[in-house]
C-alpha cells in the first residue's frame, strides 16, 4: 500500500468512526495516528465522554477482532495475559488465551488496576507476546491497545508508571462536544427504539495490517532527523523537567511524523508534521519537578517551550 492508498484508508476510517462518536476531527486523526504509527493509544478524560464508544468505534471501522478488559483494583495479570488450566483427560495443561489475545483491545480505566496488573501489559505492547509460566506466546497481527483512564486525582485511581505511560505512541483527550455536538446526542437519544449508532468495517483485515507499513515508504531528511533529536533533548535540559523525553520517545516522534505524512498522502516528512504531533507524542513521557507540579507547570508547557526555542529547518 502506498502513502496515496494509506491516505484514503484513513480518511474512510475517519469518516466511519466520526459518523458514530462526536467528536473533533483532529482527535480521531490522533487515535488513528497511533494505529498507523504502530503504537498504542492513551485517551484521558473524565468518565460519559465517548472514550470506549471511540474505541470499539474504531475496531469496527479497521475491520478487526476486538476485545474489551474492565480494569478493577481486583483484576489479576492472569485474568488479562490468560492462564494454565489442568485438562483431565489428557493430564496435561492447557493455555487458556486471555482477552489481550485479539487485534484491538480496550483497556478500559486501566487506572483503577493495582500497578503490578497494569505492568502485564508492557511485554504485550512492546513485543505483541506475552510469557505466562515461562511460556511465550504471540499475539495477533497487528495489535493495537487503546487503553483510557480517569484523571489522577479522581479517587479509586493508581498513576501509571513511567514506564507503562512511555509505550504509548500518542496520549489525548476526547474532551466535552460543543453544543452543536451535545443536542445530537440529545436528538439520538431521544429515539429510544433507535439502534445506536455504530461504525461499520470499511477496511479489510489485509488492508489494516498494510495500512500500518505504508509509512515505511516515507522519506525524512537529515534536517528533520536533527529537528527530531534537538527537540527531545530540550525536553532534559529545561529546568523544569525531572526526567525528559527518552531516547524511546525521539523514535517515536520520528514514527509518528511519517505516520502523519503518510496519513496526508506525501512520501515525506516536513517539520509541520513533527510540530503538529509533539504534544500528543511527548508531553506525557516528561515527570515534572517537585517544584513544578506546585507551581501548576503543564507538561505541555515542556514540550511548548522546546518547539519555540529549537530553530526550524527550511525543507
Amino acid at each position: 500500500m502506498d502513502v496515496a492508498d494509506a491516505s484514503e484508508v484513513c480518511d474512510r476510517v475517519i469518516a466511519e468512526v466520526g459518523s458514530a462518536v462526536i467528536a473533533d476531527r483532529s482527535f480521531l486523526e490522533t487515535v488513528i495516528l497511533g494505529f498507523v504509527g504502530r503504537g498504542h493509544v492513551l485517551m484521558e478524560d473524565v468518565p460519559g465522554t465517548g472514550k470506549t464508544l471511540t474505541a470499539r468505534s474504531v475496531a469496527d471501522a479497521i475491520g478487526l477482532s476486538f476485545s474489551r478488559v474492565q480494569f478493577t483494583p481486583d483484576l489479576l495479570p492472569a485474568d488479562i495475559t490468560g492462564t494454565h488450566v489442568f485438562n483431565e483427560q489428557e493430564r496435561t495443561f492447557n493455555f487458556n488465551e486471555g482477552p489481550l489475545f485479539a487485534n484491538v483491545v480496550l483497556a478500559d480505566e486501566i487506572n483503577r488496576a493495582p500497578p503490578k496488573t497494569q505492568s502485564a501489559l508492557l511485554e504485550a505492547m512492546e513485543e505483541e507476546q506475552v510469557t505466562v509460566d515461562g511460556d511465550t506466546y504471540e499475539l495477533p497481527t497487528p495489535f493495537f491497545v487503546i487503553a483510557t483512564q480517569n484523571p489522577v486525582d479522581m479517587e479509586g485511581t493508581f498513576e501509571l508508571p513511567e514506564a507503562q505511560v512511555d509505550r504509548f505512541l500518542v496520549k489525548t483527550s476526547i474532551g466535552y462536544p460543543d453544543d452543536a455536538g451535545e443536542q445530537l446526542l440529545l436528538e439520538r437519544r431521544l429515539g429510544r427504539e433507535a439502534r445506536s449508532p455504530s461504525a461499520e468495517a470499511v477496511v479489510s483485515e489485509t488492508e489494516a495490517e498494510q495500512l500500518r507499513y505504508a509509512p515505511e515508504d516515507v522519506r525524512v531528511d537529515d534536517d528533520v532527523v536533527s529537528y527530531i533529536t534537538s527537540l527531545t533533548r530540550a525536553t532534559r535540559e529545561d529546568h523544569r523537567a525531572e526526567v525528559g523525553v527518552s531516547p524511546r520517545g525521539t523514535q517515536r516522534l520520528l514514527e509518528g511524523s511519517r505516520a502523519r505524512a503518510a496519513m496526508a498522502g506525501r512520501d515525506f516528512v516536513t517539520p509541520d508534521d513533527v510540530k503538529h504531533i509533539a504534544d500528543p507524542v511527548l508531553a506525557h513521557r516528561v515527570v515534572l519537578t517537585p517544584d513544578a507540579r506546585v507551581d501548576g507547570v503543564e507538561k505541555s508547557a515542556v514540550i511548548d517551550a522546546a518547539l519555540d526555542d529549537v530553530p526550524v529547518p527550511t525543507v
